[in-house]
Formats: C-alpha cells, structure tokens, sequence
C-alpha cells in the first residue's frame, strides 16, 4: 500500500435497486490533496459517507493507514483519523464558537480543559480566534464553513474529508478559502475534497477523481482531467475550454 492514507477498492453501495456507487477504487497518499468532482447525484457525498463510517457498503473495503475500516460506525472511524465537513454546515447556534470546537476535541480527551486547548490552537490556525467567544449562530457563512471545518480539525484527523466548504462563497471568500485549506494540507493532514468550484480544486488538488451516476469515468491531474472528453461531455459541458 506504499504512502496510502487512504484505499478504497472495488466500494460499492445499493440502496434498493439503485446502485449509487459502482466499484470506486480511490487513494489518497500520506500529505496529499485530492480533489472528487462530479455532476450533481453523481455519489460523491454517498461515497464520504461511506469512509466516514455513516453508510455501511454492499461491497468492498475502506483501509486507513493500513487498516480495514470497512463498515466500522462514524464515532470509532472519527477517533481513527478521518474528520469531515458536512455540505449544510449546521453549527451549534446556541453556544460560543469555542464551545463548538471543543465537541470536536472530546474525541480524543474527557478533559474539558485539554479540549479547550485543542480548539484555542484549531481556531488560531483557522483564524477564528478573534470572534471565540461569538455565539455561532451570529456568524456570517464563510465563518460558518471555517467553524465547521474547525471542529473536524478539532478530532486531530490525519485525512479531512471537505464536502463543498467552498459553496456559497465569493470570489474573495473562496481565495482565503483555499489559502486555509493549503495551510491544513501543509500540517501534514492529507485532504479528501468534493468541490464544484474547479479553480479551487486545481488550486489545490495534485489529483483529481471523476464520478457520473456512481461509475468512477476519469482520474488524473487537473490537467488531464480537465481535457477529457469523458468529463466534457459528463461535467464540464461541450463549451468548456481547458485554460
């Protein structure tokens, strides 16, 4: 398995006669960016759930740093290394930004004082430091997606999985995005990213993952993968133009 992170093979999910995932086989190695596009309906959220530990597949086997993880539940893939984004990020509203980090924190510790320490330092790196003690539910949305990103940081992952933190940004907004992102990548977390925005993903991702209707069509460097006629057709659409 070399440098892997992360290997799925041959991953398969049907629900009822609908196969939404057909034999995906991904990796992702130790540091490295990877991006997962797609049209919509396309499984990529299926197939986070699937690493996360929230759907259990039909078929095939998830490994994390050499190990099978294959249907293992959310909280127990959580504490071995993989933290994740959620599309629609719903934060505490009720509690401080502080607060909502440290849930993430007390995966790894009981010690309300050690979790405080680990989302000081989460929300430093993320630059919300400033705004700790702000209720969540007075964030503006590209605090938000920082704070839901904050408390995935916050379980101390070795793989992230983001699942479109850049949606709903301006072009500024998403810039300063994916400086943040370059920087999580750049402390050793590898990254796992479903992203419509593909400046960002060629931004940041040294390889690229295409689905279309659960079927895996394309792999390579946004390059390549931009070029393809496969994707053009799927994803792109006949008036795109590589620049």
């Amino acid at each position: 398995m070399g440098d892997n992170v992360l290997e799925t093979s041959d991953l398969t999910i049907r629900f009822g006669g609908l196969t939404a995932i057909d034999h995906l086989n991904l990796y992702v190695n130790k540091g490295e960016a990877v991006g997962l596009i797609g049209p919509n309906g396309a499984g990529k959220t299926t197939a986070f759930n699937m690493i996360s530990g929230i759907y259990k597949p039909t078929k095939g086997h998830i490994i994390f740093q050499g190990e099978d993880i294959t249907g293992m539940p959310a909280n127990e893939v959580c504490k071995k290394g993989i933290g994740r984004t959620f599309q629609v990020v719903k934060p505490f509203g009720g509690m401080t930004v502080l607060e909502n980090v440290m849930v993430g924190g007390f995966a790894h510790t009981r010690k309300t004082s050690e979790s405080s320490k680990i989302a000081k330092e989460v929300l430093h790196l993320v630059e919300l430091d400033k705004i700790a003690n702000r209720k969540a539910k007075d964030l503006t949305l590209p605090q938000r997606k920082r704070l839901e990103i904050a408390k995935a940081l916050a379980t101390k992952p070795k793989l992230i999985l983001l699942d479109e933190v850049l949606a709903g940004l301006n072009p500024t907004e998403i810039e300063e995005a994916i400086l943040l992102i370059r920087k999580i990548n750049d402390t050793n977390v590898s990254v796992l990213m479903i992203e419509h925005v593909l400046q960002a993903i060629m931004a940041i991702c040294s390889r690229i993952y295409v689905l279309d209707y659960g079927k895996l069509i394309a792999t390579g460097s946004p390059d390549e993968v931009t070029k393809n006629p496969d994707v053009i057709k799927a994803y792109l659409g006949d008036d795109y133009e590589a620049t």
